[in-house]
């Protein structure tokens, strides 16, 4: 069979949409589909997916994407090798296993209504809110998957009597969607893989299995887990009632991992992924470093099951995206997320305002479930095109931060530098189409941001994955023979230093008014 006839699949489930993507041989999109689904917030800081809409959205996006493929010429009924996953991580769900039912609504990853029980257990467990760290690399948040599955064990009912008669399933998404996808009820497949694992709190990270001190300290028992497979290996098959009957499940990554491996990410270099929240990882090798600066070590991507495992430091931030959608859809400045490097381009400063995004706290590096959003520095000068620069430079502020502390963590060993000594930041995700803001960026960071051409490299990444296991590409095509991007577009910093050191020491001064406001009176 020729190049040309030879495809596969990636469904990238996020966090407000859906897509699927069909590459050919080349890592081209022939084809694509993608619908957004609904974000319930029942409460103050809650968020939740309807887990049997999100199948449907599957569904949709699968046939979609084939019918456009199929008629721009394309046999992709006669030529899809396999399909790759990604999907959000951390946001988890327990279902039954004899009907397939969820038992509550999907507890997302931004979601907070977990912070007493961190509380709780940072109290009362010895290692504080860094018990686990030294087996998981996580510390106690309300942003792993561990402490939503508490919440569900102490709160729904249903959930508690399914564990007692031992017809539970817990998992993240992508273990909801492969145990549907291969049969459901009728065999389906119970597993997840290494990378989404990693941001359960439970998984041993250099063992790569479930680790036991930590279940029996927290009470969770193992039967409801799935099993743990690699990021690239043949898992199952697509069963009766999907689009692709027949068609092998072979690559599986958390989102940001799939980015690193669309983006090529060797050791030393680091990517930044601009979506609902944004996402830095820096790949450290074979070596886990165990960050002292508010970052996490996680798991970056194991390529098949006797594969290395390479490892990476992680700086998560809740809100970048998410809050271009709040300017749109609660304040209303904006009426589509692409208006906003138009009204912001429209003053060259924000007239001293800051924009702290802190809707359900701070992620890395602060890690203050306690912090909520700031907007300081308004005057009677202030308009909104200042508040929407103010927003794109809240994201660009947070990714700063984290970078700086993987600067520190990482050493100038752990990093590859260009010929002229610069650390270049490799970027992805929706919101880097937003010109306006990639040059903030660089110039908030002092170096080079580069965006590759294609710039949905999450879907890429588990594509290449599943390609990978089935002999599609081999990690030689992926890593080392132009995968990247041969038309990047690179931003280079043109902002003073003095003025930068300026900028800096302000955002850090309105952070710290985010912290202790989470108790203010409705």
């Amino acid at each position: 069979m020729s190049d040309e006839q030879v495809y596969v699949g990636s469904l990238d489930q996020g966090t407000t949409s859906t897509r699927f993507i069909i590459y050919d041989r080349s890592a081209r999109s022939i084809g694509s589909h993608q619908v957004e689904f609904t974000q319930f917030c029942p409460h103050a800081g809650w968020v939740e997916h309807d887990p049997m809409e999100i199948l449907e959205t599957v569904k949709v996006c699968m046939a979609k994407a084939v019918d456009k493929a199929t008629a721009d010429g394309h046999n992709v009924d006669g030529g899809l090798k396999a399909i790759g996953l990604t999907n959000q991580r951390e946001t988890a769900l327990v279902w039954r296993k004899s009907t397939g039912h969820p038992l509550y609504n999907a507890i997302v990853w931004m979601d907070a209504r977990t912070s007493s029980i961190c509380r709780k257990l940072e109290k009362e467990l010895p290692g504080g809110r860094t018990h686990f760290v030294e087996t998981c690399g996580l510390p106690i948040s309300t942003y792993f998957s561990s402490v939503k599955l508490l919440w569900l064990m102490e709160n729904v009912d249903a959930v508690k009597e399914a564990i007692e008669e031992g017809d539970a399933l817990f998992g993240t998404i992508d273990t909801w969607l492969i145990w549907n996808l291969t049969g459901g009820t009728a065999g389906g497949l119970h597993v997840t893989d290494v990378s989404n694992a990693s941001r359960t709190m439970l998984m041993n990270l250099k063992s790569l299995e479930w680790d036991k001190p930590t279940l029996d300290t927290l009470g969770i028992c193992p039967e409801i887990l799935p099993r743990i497979v690699s990021n690239s290996e043949i898992i199952g098959e697509i069963a009766k009632g999907w689009p692709f009957t027949g068609i092998s499940i072979s690559g599986c990554l958390g989102d940001q991992h799939a980015a690193m491996v669309g983006q090529a990410c060797r050791k030393g270099e680091a990517k930044s992924t601009y979506g609902t929240g944004a996402f830095i990882l820096l790949n450290t090798g074979e070596e886990v470093v165990n960050s002292t600066h508010g970052l996490l070590s996680t798991l970056a991507f194991k390529l098949g099951p006797k594969a290395p495992t390479n490892y990476a430091l992680e700086g998560s931030i809740a809100i970048a995206g998410a809050a271009v959608q709040w300017l749109r859809d609660s304040l209303e400045i904006i009426s589509s997320a692409s208006e906003i490097e138009k009204l912001a381009s429209q003053v060259d400063s924000t007239g001293g305002v800051y924009f702290v995004p802190a809707f359900n706290g701070l992620f890395a590096p602060w890690w203050r479930d306690d912090a909520r959003g700031v907007c300081i520095g308004i005057t009677r000068f202030t308009n909104k095109a200042h508040i929407a620069r103010a927003v794109l430079e809240s994201m660009a502020f947070q990714v700063k931060d984290v970078l700086d502390s993987m600067h520190k963590d990482a050493g100038e060993k752990g990093e590859v530098k260009n010929e002229k000594g610069e650390f270049l930041l490799r970027v992805d995700g929706g919101a880097t189409v937003n010109n306006l803001l990639m040059q903030i960026q660089a110039d908030l960071l002092g170096n080079p941001v580069v965006r590759p051409a294609d710039i949905e490299t999450t879907a890429l990444g588990a594509a290449y994955a599943a390609g990978l296991a089935v002999g599609v590409w081999t990690e030689d095509d992926i890593f080392h023979s132009g995968a990247r991007s041969s038309d990047p577009t690179t931003f280079h910093p043109k902002l003073d230093e003095e003025l930068r050191k300026k900028k800096v020491d302000s955002w850090c001064k309105a952070v710290s008014r985010t912290f202790d406001l989470a108790d203010l009176s409705l």
